[in-house]
């Protein structure tokens, strides 16, 4: 995972729902989250992580650099869903610099995408060493039409992109920089507005990742069907309930058996990892993200997945700037914040 760089970088991390910007410097007692702040997305821009409208979300991003009086260029963003794939794969022992050359045959095999039309890197896990005459590989590969227009959104608004990340490791790089390196296997889950991103951590490294299609809006869409109202009415109800305040019995209802199906379709992913990592037990989950306060959701997710869960804290160890942020504010944004911090916390590339 990246260290902390001393240039300045501005994440911009681009959801369904919304765009997150963040800036993080270093201190002699560590990292300070400087600015961080949240601009609305209309319905349709962004669908399962890909920029429908680049030059719409461009102005979305232009408005909140503007707003918020951002003087930094550097920028970072992450790329997430159906369009980005992570893999843990095995291939011969090599020297770490004919990894380069073999990876794209290597890749041929695992990814469902044509080779000439995504973009490829590759991570040597370091501390999954296995049998003498193979090693274990994390390959990342993303189409590089989504690439390319999450890049033009990010440059159209007048930022120069120097870091294109994928948002789970940035979910990982922040989860790091507060908790370190924890013995055993954890999952870090944040469930968002449309997706949810998974990420299993074994002893510090990334050995699973997913990006599942499934998250707070599942609410608003039931709701809207069962209850014959607008999805506006639909997510004010959700919100309602979120908050612990009064709602229609049937709201509940209708949110306890979504809870279920969610649930389940989290829990498919961890089986999936656990068919594909030699059965190694997840010991804790990690949680963060918006849909995090739907009701009984998370105390379902822990149950169906059978580990004890925490809420993942980004400020644990990071702190925060006092003359720009309240505490109060502060607790509003700890569970939306993980992945934003993450990607203001990468070493800004020189151009």
């Amino acid at each position: 995972m990246a260290l902390f760089g001393e240039k300045k970088l501005v994440a911009i991390d681009i959801g369904t729902s919304s765009i997150k910007l963040a800036e993080v410097e270093t201190s002699r007692r560590g990292p300070v989250l400087k600015r961080f702040a949240l601009y609305p997305l209309a319905p349709g821009l962004v669908n399962g992580g890909e920029i429908v409208d680049a030059a719409t979300v461009a102005g979305c991003i232009q408005a909140l650099v503007k707003q918020n009086k951002v003087k930094t260029k550097m920028a970072s963003t992450g790329l997430w869903g159906g369009s980005v794939i992570v893999k843990k794969i095995s291939m011969p022992k090599m020297e770490p610099a004919l990894v380069a050359e073999q990876i794209k045959w290597e890749a041929e095999q695992y990814i469902p995408f044509d080779i000439n039309e995504i973009s490829l890197e590759h991570h040597i896990l370091q501390n999954r060493s296995s049998a003498s005459e193979s090693m274990e590989v994390l390959l990342v590969a993303a189409k590089q039409d989504f690439v390319f227009r999450s890049v033009e959104s990010v440059e159209s608004a007048g930022l120069t992109c120097s870091i294109l990340d994928v948002s789970a490791f940035a979910l990982a790089n922040c989860f790091e920089a507060n908790y370190g390196q924890l013995d055993g296997t954890i999952a870090l889950l944040n469930i968002g507005a449309a997706v949810t991103n998974l990420v299993v951590l074994d002893r510090g490294e990334i050995i699973f990742c997913r990006d599942i299609p499934i998250g707070g809006q599942a609410y608003t869409a039931e709701i809207a069907k069962v209850m014959s109202v607008s999805a506006t009415e639909a997510d004010s109800l959700k919100i309602s309930a979120s908050l612990g305040q009064e709602v229609p019995s049937d709201v509940n209802n209708i949110i306890a058996s979504t809870s279920d199906q969610v649930a389940e379709e989290i829990r498919n992913s961890f089986e999936f990892y656990t068919a594909t990592a030699a059965g190694a037990s997840i010991q804790r989950l990690y949680v963060s993200g918006g849909s995090i306060f739907i009701p009984g959701l998370i105390e379902t997710l822990s149950k169906s997945v059978g580990a004890p869960y925490e809420v993942f804290d980004p400020f644990l160890k990071m702190t925060y700037d006092q003359k720009a942020f309240t505490a109060d504010y502060i607790a509003q944004i700890k569970a939306i914040s993980p992945i934003a911090i993450g990607l203001a916390m990468r070493k800004p590339n020189e151009k």
